[in-house]
């Protein structure tokens, strides 16, 4: 059995779940999501939890298991609390501004970069960070690569920008060479 797809998925209060078939339906504050999940994949709601279980023990059937629950406990928060990811531009002159609905980035390029806007995700900036949210997990997370892909960090000076809790590693610079010595 799936360490990940054994556990239940508890429903909020302020969630609503809808199954159909092989297709759930979340609604709630935050927006609505739906996923088709496969045939192999059985889910019931019983006592305000969502159980995942699968049919059958075949290869397919034990990857798709964690895999399925994930998903829908990623909805069910998604839809619920929302999912957000903060980004960081550290250098000198760097900034992000909001211009309307879309994002521009002057981060040192001879042109400032534009990222438009993804319907259901909604790009806020303050000082020196940037934050996407969003009740869909991967639409937020791909928004955020994305952004991040425009200028990423380099490791001699850490400018660029950068997930608020990635660390970096930094390189040493050109080393010295010492004068009058020598073989």
């Amino acid at each position: 059995m799936s360490k990940i797809g054994k556990l239940p998925i508890i429903i909020p209060s302020n969630v609503l779940v809808d199954l159909n078939d092989q297709k759930i339906n979340v609604k709630g504050p935050k927006g609505n999501l739906s996923l088709n999940f496969r045939e192999e994949i059985k889910v019931e709601i019983k006592n305000n939890n969502i159980i995942v279980s699968r049919k059958s023990d075949n290869k397919l059937a034990r990857s798709l298991h964690g895999l399925t629950r994930s998903l829908i406990a990623n909805m069910v928060q998604g839809v619920g609390e929302g999912h957000q990811k903060i980004l960081e531009i550290i250098g000198v002159g760097y900034k992000a501004v909001k211009n309307g609905d879309d994002l521009v980035l002057n981060v040192g390029y001879s042109h400032p970069v534009v990222i438009s806007k993804v319907s259901g995700i909604q790009i806020d900036t303050s000082e020196n960070k940037i934050i996407v949210s969003g009740p869909d997990k991967v639409s937020v997370g791909e928004i955020a690569a994305r952004i991040r892909r425009v200028r990423p960090p380099e490791p001699y000076k850490g400018k660029g920008i950068k997930y608020l809790d990635e660390v970096i590693r930094r390189k040493a610079g050109k080393a010295v060479k010492t004068i009058g010595g020598g073989p």
